[in-house]
């Protein structure tokens, strides 16, 4: 049975904009996934280690036959395919992919955890997230997304820049 994921995506290195459209694309390939709607496309500052390039972020919504965690092993598959470097903690990236939410599961162990442990903090994501599904409850808190980004979004500042360019892999659906 499909189930319901959001992603979050992030690049902050090299053509920002084509490796987010590149990840939706390479999902969007994929034969257990369906990709439902794509957010608008935000800047933002770097958090945690701050001398490093502004971010792009956007979220995905998903419809997936993957379990979560076979779907967090193919979008690491994904950011190694963009050549990806984890050489620091919230260091720049070429392309980061986060699983935000995996329907109303609750996990967490040594290489899983969802909700994503630090999303509620993070206007980066919960801004593009909420665009998506305002009303969906975090599985934590049960209450709705709008709600949370209300504690956060004057603390983060965003740039709302607009859609990610069509590739033409996504087209073929």
């Amino acid at each position: 049975m499909a189930e319901l994921a959001f992603v979050g995506l992030g690049s902050n290195l090299g053509d920002r904009a084509a490796y987010l459209a590149s990840a939706v694309a390479a999902l969007t390939a994929h034969p257990d996934i369906r990709v439902v709607r794509v957010s608008s496309v935000y800047a933002s500052a770097p958090l945690g280690y701050t001398e490093q390039p502004e971010f792009l972020n956007a979220a995905v919504l998903l419809s997936t036959e993957l379990d979560a965690a076979g779907l967090l092993r193919l979008l690491q598959r994904v950011e190694a395919a963009h050549r990806r470097q984890r050489d620091r903690r919230w260091g720049p990236r070429t392309l980061d992919l986060d699983l935000l939410l995996y329907g109303r599961l609750q996990h967490r162990d040594a290489l899983l955890e969802v909700p994503h442990p630090r999303l509620l903090e993070r206007a980066f994501a919960m801004v593009p997230l909420t665009e998506l599904a305002p009303e969906v409850r975090h599985p934590g808190t049960g209450l709705p997304l709008r709600r949370h980004l209300a504690a956060i979004r004057g603390h983060q500042r965003l740039l709302r820049l607009g859609s990610l360019p069509q590739r033409h892999e996504e087209r073929r659906r």
